[in-house]
This record gives C-alpha cells, sequence and structure tokens, in this order.
C-alpha cells in the first residue's frame, strides 16, 4: 500500500511539474506590447490593418504578446489607461487622432515607453514613427499627369491636418513636375468615415473634369474610389495596395509599408532598446512606396521617368515639400 502511494505520488509530482513547465514556456515571451487603433479600427483595408498585420508577424516570428484596443466612439483615453495599468514593455498610439490621449497618458504613466505612428510628440516617454507620406503622393501626382487625358485631377484629404496636407503636397508637386499648366482640385471632408461623403465629393470633382482622383481620407475615400469606378475615373489608393476595392478604378496605391515598420520596431524592442528618439521613413527607408502599376500602360518615356524620379528624390535631388506650395 505504502509502494502503491508512494508511486502514485510520484506520478502527481511529475505531472504537476510538466504541467509548471508547459505554463513557464507558454508566458516567457520576447515582448509584451499593447496597441490603440486609430478611429476607424481593423476592417479598413488600410492604416489599421497594416499595423496589425506587422503585429501578427512579430507574433508569429518574434514570440511577441500583444493585445488592442478599438474606439469607435473616440474614447482614445480609456483605452489608453487600461493598456498603461498592464505590463507592457511597449503601448503603440496609432495615428494622429490618437495622440492627445495618448501625450495625456504617458503623463500619467512617466515609467511606460510609448510609441505614437504619424504623429511627433515631445513628451519624454513618447518615441515617435512618422512616414514621409509627400514623397510617394509625388510619385502619385506624377502618375496621374501622365494618365490625365483631360488635364484635370482631384485630390481629396479626410481631415485639413499637417499629415494630410503632405499627401497632397506632394502630390501636386509630382503632378506640376509633368505638367505645369495642370488643374488640380482639392476638397477636404473634414471626415475619415464618410463614405457617402466620399462618393459626393468625387461626383463632384469629375463633374468638373477630373480623371484621376487621389483620396487621403479612409473611409470617405473608399467610398471617391467606388464612385470613380462607377464612373469609369482613373484613382490611387492610399496607405495599402487598394486594387481589390475597386479593380476597374485603382491604378496605383501610396503604400506606407506600416506592416514591416511595426516589425521591423518590434525586432529591434527585442533585442534590446529602440535606438531613436524618433522614426521618419520615406522612400529610403522602404517606408513608403508605390504598389503595382495597373489598368493604365506607362510608354517607355514613362516608366523611365518614373523610375528617374523615385531615385532623384532618393538622393535627395528632388526636394519635395510637405506643405502646399
Amino acid at each position: 500500500m505504502k509502494r502503491f502511494l508512494g508511486f502514485s505520488v510520484l506520478i502527481f509530482v511529475l505531472i504537476l511539474s510538466a504541467c509548471t513547465e508547459q505554463q513557464n514556456t507558454k508566458t516567457e515571451f520576447a515582448a509584451k506590447v499593447g496597441i490603440m487603433l486609430s478611429d476607424t479600427g481593423l476592417g479598413d483595408g488600410s492604416f489599421n490593418d497594416g499595423a496589425f498585420n506587422g503585429l501578427v508577424r512579430a507574433r508569429d516570428e518574434l514570440n511577441i504578446l500583444f493585445d488592442y484596443r478599438e474606439a469607435p466612439e473616440g474614447n482614445y483615453l480609456e483605452h489608453l489607461q487600461e493598456l498603461s495599468e498592464q505590463d507592457y514593455d511597449l503601448i503603440i498610439g496609432l495615428g494622429f487622432s490618437v495622440q492627445e490621449a495618448l501625450e495625456e497618458v504617458a503623463v500619467t504613466y512617466p515609467d511606460q515607453q510609448y510609441i505614437l505612428i504619424d504623429g511627433v510628440s515631445d513628451v519624454d516617454n513618447i518615441i515617435s514613427m512618422t512616414f514621409k507620406d509627400h514623397e510617394g503622393s509625388y510619385l502619385v501626382g506624377t502618375l496621374a499627369a501622365l494618365a490625365s487625358d483631360s488635364g484635370v485631377i482631384g485630390f481629396i484629404g479626410g481631415v485639413d491636418a499637417p499629415v494630410i496636407n503632405r499627401f497632397e503636397a506632394g502630390f501636386r508637386a509630382g503632378a506640376e513636375s509633368v505638367n505645369p499648366e495642370i488643374e488640380i482640385i482639392s476638397d477636404y471632408a473634414g471626415s475619415f468615415g464618410d463614405a457617402d461623403l466620399g462618393r459626393s465629393l468625387a461626383d463632384a470633382q469629375i463633374k468638373e473634369g477630373a480623371d484621376f482622383i487621389y483620396p487621403a481620407a479612409g473611409y470617405t475615400g473608399t467610398g471617391a474610389i467606388l464612385e470613380a469606378q462607377d464612373q469609369g475615373v482613373f484613382t490611387a489608393g492610399v496607405d495599402s495596395d487598394q486594387f481589390y476595392t475597386a479593380e476597374k478604378s485603382v491604378v496605383t496605391s501610396m503604400v506606407k509599408n506600416i506592416d514591416t515598420s511595426v516589425f521591423n520596431l518590434l525586432q529591434e524592442l527585442t533585442e534590446g532598446e529602440l535606438s531613436a528618439d524618433q522614426y521618419h521613413l520615406g522612400l529610403a527607408e522602404d517606408g513608403v512606396g508605390l504598389a503595382e502599376i495597373r489598368l493604365f500602360q506607362l510608354d517607355t518615356t514613362g516608366q523611365a521617368l518614373m523610375m528617374d524620379t523615385r531615385k532623384k528624390i532618393i538622393s535627395g535631388e528632388i526636394a519635395v515639400p510637405e506643405t502646399v506650395q
């Protein structure tokens, strides 16, 4: 009986030890990360989805644990406080719409490390990551001028803010480098989440002769792209390749490689401390670029111009403006 009891105890200890070892293995992460998504949230086919994909890749390849919050009602502060009360190595605020709440929370939790993506903050424990949207948009403008038959193209911004102004500034400069006489219609929707308004703005620009529209406006921009497709007008997407949103309209997209940028950032985190107080990513850093050009066939001269323009931006020979001239 004692022999049987001793054997049973031994088995129990072995099982308990195995379970504990398995439990420890499951909780040993390279880093723990929280993210506050921007206003449009997951499913935008753009900025939020790209960042989320970077986190998923980091989870799978770097053994990162992450959690996320969405705030369709705009209650960023509440969700950021929730994340800040957890034991995270890094908390990401995605998009300039999150900045005010992120800065308020960062002051309250001075020992927590934060990063603001798509905005610049001077709060000590916030690292900033921005993209040179104007560089990629310059290439879109160059292509738009080459593709336009009417000599009229359009830009639609979500809100009138510096980050969106950069899109317009680059787009204008690129188009005017090809055709100094080109007419550029510009509208700001005041919203990233109103597809019907996007349709209405696109319709108005098309009626004014625009045959290429570049919306930097989230879901509002999606509405503009769909309206342009209905009317047989070219468009360019933003942030991610939006070709499959409207396969008869989207010629290319100005992509922010947010997925790769987030993954690289987290890889750096797992290897030690983050190396910079601010990351500013453009064509040279592969932070922005153009998706595949479809629907419109560039001739040899046009292809050479696009390649040459990209090289000159990277070398600094072309200085792309960040504000509308």
